[in-house]
Parts: C-alpha cells; structure tokens; sequence
C-alpha cells in the first residue's frame, strides 16, 4: 500500500487534480451546509469542566447521534463507560477489502471564560470575515465537520469503511476513555485512527502534529497559621501563607526562566523555526515583556519542560483586611517532553514543592493529575495519503510539528490499537484563540480540510485495492 500511495502523490498535483475535481466540486457546494451544522455544533454548550451541568453534554451528545442518524451511518448511539460523559459512536462499513478509519473528535468544550472579554455570545454563532466565532468552532467541533463533510463528498459512502468516535471528556481528561474504548473493542476496529484535534501551520498552511508533551500537575495547600491573626500583632515574627507560597512558587524557574525541577527530560531541535515576533504576536504579549528559557522556541514548546502557575486562591485586594493569611493554595502544571515518565515528573514535581518549601512550612497535595506525552511514527502509508491530499486541497506541502499541548488519550489509542497508523490533524489555526474568549474557525481552511480528507480517503482506498 505505501508503494502505491507513493506512486500517486509522484504523479505531481496535476494527476490528483484530474482524479479529484468531482470531490472539490462537492465540498465547494457544501461548505454552507457545513457552517451551519458548524453553527449548530457551537450552539450546544458542551462544557464538560467540574461544575457545569453535565445533563447539557448528554443533551449534546443525542442531537449528534441524531445528525449522524439523518447523514445516513449506521449504529449511531452513545458509548458509556464509568458514570462519565458519553462518547458518540456510529460506521459505515468498509468496501469489500477497503481499511477501516476512526474519525476521532470530540464534542465537549472549555468553559467561556469571562464574558466581557467576548466579542459576541460563546454559543451563539457568528461569522465575520471568513471566520465562525463560538466556543469549541475550532476546538474541536471543526473537527467533527471536517469527519462528517469528508464522508458527506462521497455522498455518505466512502470508499474506505469509517467508524466514527466523538468523544465526550476530552477538555476534563478523558477518565472515561478507557474504559469505553474496553468495554466497546468488539465495535472499533480500525485500521487507521485519524485525530482530529490537532491544527495547522498557519491559515493556508496544513501540518501533522508528530508529538504532544505530556503533563503532571499538582493542587497544593500551604499553611503557616491554625487560624488568621492581626498583621500588626504578628508581622515579622512569623510568615503569612501568601508569602511562603510565592517564596516556594518562585523556586520553579532558574533567574533565566528555566525549569529548575531536576531530572526532567529535555531536548533541543532544529529545521523549523518560530521567529519571536511572531510568537509574540500570537500571544499577545504586553510591550517589553522579556522571554524566559534558553534554545530556540519549537524547542521550548515542543521538547522542553515548562512549568506553570495556573492559579491561586487568596483574599481578593477589594476584601483585604490586615491580617496574616494563615493558608493559601495553588495549582501548579507541568508540561513533560516526549519521553519523560510521566510519573516519575509527577514526583519530581512533588519533591522539588516539599524540599522548598520555606520557613519550616509543610505542603499538602490535594489533588494530582498525569497524562503521558506522545511521539508518533510519520513513516506510515496514512501519513503518505494524507500528505498528497493536503498538497491538493491547500496548494501547500504540509509541516511536520511538535505541540506544546497535551493529548494523553492517544497513548491509550497506541496502547490498544499497537501498530495501527495515527495521524493528528486538524482545521485550527494558531490565531483561533482555542481555550480562550473570541474562539474561531477559520472557514477556507475548514473547507480545505474536508477537501484533503476525502482525497485521502480515495488514495487509501486506491492503495488498497
């Protein structure tokens, strides 16, 4: 089969042109369907974080069986495992010796975050310039559209077997996925899985995500004091809990802005590179504001630890009083480069807190969390498929790149699934402002990605034959 794939993407664009002008015909007339099921997607308020009502995911994850019920699959219904959120499943069989695909995505989201940082209502669809605004547009129910459409341009009959997985946890840590994935093996059988949560270079640009770091995280309690007392009493003879924990929180980062952990697995790499002004641009970075870390930046985001302070719970300065703050808590996350033992950083992580921990004071962890990082093999028929296809689709070769984030279920995929290709892609760009207010899919690219999968469909089914 690779031989075979190889062969067609040497032909040059031209020959993928001719074979492929009906697909692009499809997905050019499709493309407004598309946004607005896309629009649909945003106006489900899937947030699986704590907190939020779980019966709204639920109540999602039925309106998709029902999509996928009216697309024309078969065996569309919800995968439960463990109590936790539903994962939607449904297939359409393989041809007869055609390979079967999992069109991986998943449907919940973040949370919307402060609304007045929005331009418009997170769930409540708007298109300006080119781009569809709403939580989860780019993260990750593009990635549904891209699935559905590309199965949609071979008018609901691929010439490859699809069996569509739409998971429901991914935003809160996917605790049900295995479970699912076990309870369920006699349902998936792929021969290829295709993650749809990865994105792209840049708008035009298409790229596979070749690894993913891994994360260790930790909520910690400090406390100095049984109870608050009088700052002017006390002060200066014993420590307030704010203080001790900026003291340890500061022992994280070397004076250059390196992870000071020790032992934690770290590499450098070359051949792309990030240049600064654009990563400032696309961080929004205030005026003056100075790096931290040495090496370049792909290497900081892609194969270096990084460490992070996500939050922490203090007096708010309108309810301060003056007194000694007898407790504080924090929420601290480690990024793990491929390769590292998750656990062993986990308790890296744990003893760099207990062993700095200032002025005689104990930490105590409330809550700790691991997801492994993922390096993944680019030498593989689907990669070769898929790459021509994205040729054709983009006018672009696509870029092979690392990603700072983190998706832990793919070594749950690896693990049972081994041997089976997985590819990461996507239709996010890095100005889609995932995770964060004014979210959005860029809409060309959306239909390039339908576009490049389809093609890549009918390569791999061309391969096979």
């Amino acid at each position: 089969m690779m031989a075979h794939v190889a062969s067609l993407r040497d032909k040059g664009r031209g020959y993928a042109r001719l074979m492929n002008d009906d697909l692009r015909a499809k997905v050019a007339a499709d493309l407004p369907r598309l946004t607005e099921l896309l629009g649909d997607l945003v106006r489900l308020p899937s947030v699986s974080a704590p907190g939020y009502d779980t019966s709204k995911v639920h109540r999602a994850a039925k309106t998709i069986v029902g999509i996928l019920d009216r697309a024309g699959f078969e065996d569309a219904q919800l995968l439960e495992a463990n109590g936790g959120n539903p994962a939607v499943f449904a297939r359409i069989p393989a041809p007869a010796g055609a390979p079967t695909l999992l069109l991986y995505a998943h449907y919940d989201v973040q949370p919307p975050g402060p609304s007045n940082e929005w331009s418009t209502d997170p769930f409540e669809p708007v298109v300006w310039e080119g781009r569809l605004y709403g939580r989860g547009s780019a993260d990750d129910k593009g990635g549904i559209v891209m699935h559905l459409g590309a199965v949609a341009a071979h008018d609901g009959r691929p010439p490859v077997g699809v069996q569509i997985f739409f998971e429901g946890e991914e935003e809160g840590g996917s605790q049900s996925l295995a479970g699912i994935l076990e309870r369920y093996s006699s349902l998936l059988t792929p021969d290829i899985i295709v993650i749809g949560d990865g994105g792209n270079w840049s708008v035009g640009v298409p790229a596979f995500v070749t690894s993913l770091r891994g994360i260790a995280g930790v909520s910690l309690e400090l406390r100095t004091l049984k109870k608050a007392v009088h700052s002017g009493s006390f002060g200066g003879v014993f420590p307030d809990a704010l203080t001790a924990m900026i003291r340890l929180l500061a022992t994280l980062h070397d004076d250059k802005g390196n992870v000071a952990i020790p032992g934690l697995v770290s590499e450098e790499v070359g051949g792309i590179d990030v240049p600064e002004q654009m990563a400032r641009e696309l961080a929004g970075t205030v005026d003056g504001l100075e790096q931290i870390g040495t090496g370049t930046i792909p290497s900081r985001i892609w194969t270096r630890p990084a460490v992070s302070v996500l939050a922490l719970d203090a007096p708010p300065v309108s309810e301060a009083i003056n007194q000694l703050v007898p407790v504080a808590r924090a929420k601290v996350s480690l990024r793990t480069a491929p390769g590292q033992d998750t656990n062993a950083a986990l308790e890296a992580l744990k003893n760099h807190l207990e062993e700095h921990a200032p002025w005689g004071t104990k930490v105590e962890f409330l809550h700790e969390e691991v997801g492994d990082a993922t390096s993944l093999d680019m030498d593989t028929f689907a990669v070769k498929a898929w790459s021509a296809a994205f040729e054709e689709a983009f006018g672009n070769e696509p870029i092979h790149m690392g990603a700072g984030g983190s998706i832990p279920f793919i070594s749950t995929f690896s693990e049972m699934y081994p041997g089976v290709p997985i590819l990461v892609i996507g239709t996010s760009d890095p100005t889609s402002a995932y995770h964060a207010p004014n979210e959005s899919q860029d809409l060309a690219d959306l239909g390039k990605a339908v576009l490049a999968e389809a093609i890549a469909f009918r390569l791999i089914a061309q391969a096979s034959a």
